[in-house]
């Protein structure tokens, strides 16, 4: 992932960590779309949408003001998402099941034709919803290109 040898998420911990691999991923998840990686691309954002929603709830003052009915495991990821909505930090607009179907597919095989356009502006909108957007690219350590 684009994010190995360029940080320590546990040492910078559950805010800074999580906060600092979305954006990595979202840089890297880009680059891979842009180089025809269409698969890579998909499953490195999936991985930066989950990285800016752990970022988002793991801040003690946001955590309080969202909607979370008993039981509910915010360490899953459609839970967590499901509560974005409901506590109305996320509009709902984005078909989050749709994209995790995407996410497995992309795991389990290349699709190349598949037009990103559209899934990486949504996940532009929720970063940039969540906090994680924008940013300056430079600010981020230098990419590895033996990441992939």
């Amino acid at each position: 992932m684009p994010h190995f040898g360029l940080m320590n998420e546990k040492a910078l911990g559950p805010i800074k960590g999580p906060f600092l691999r979305a954006r990595l991923h979202i840089r890297g998840g880009k680059r891979r779309l842009r180089q025809g990686k269409i698969s890579a691309g998909i499953v490195t954002l999936y991985d930066a949408l989950e990285g800016a929603m752990r970022y988002y709830s793991a801040d003690a003052g946001r955590l309080r003001t969202l909607k979370i009915r008993e039981g509910e495991n915010l360490n899953d990821d459609k839970t967590l998402y499901s509560v974005l909505v409901r506590s109305e930090v996320l509009d709902g607009s984005f078909d989050y099941d749709a994209f995790d179907r995407l996410t497995e597919r992309a795991l389990n095989e290349e699709i190349p034709d598949y037009d990103y356009r559209e899934l990486l502006s949504s996940i532009e909108l929720i970063m940039t919803r969540l906090g994680v957007m924008p940013f300056d690219e430079e600010s981020l350590p230098p990419e590895d290109p033996r990441t992939f």
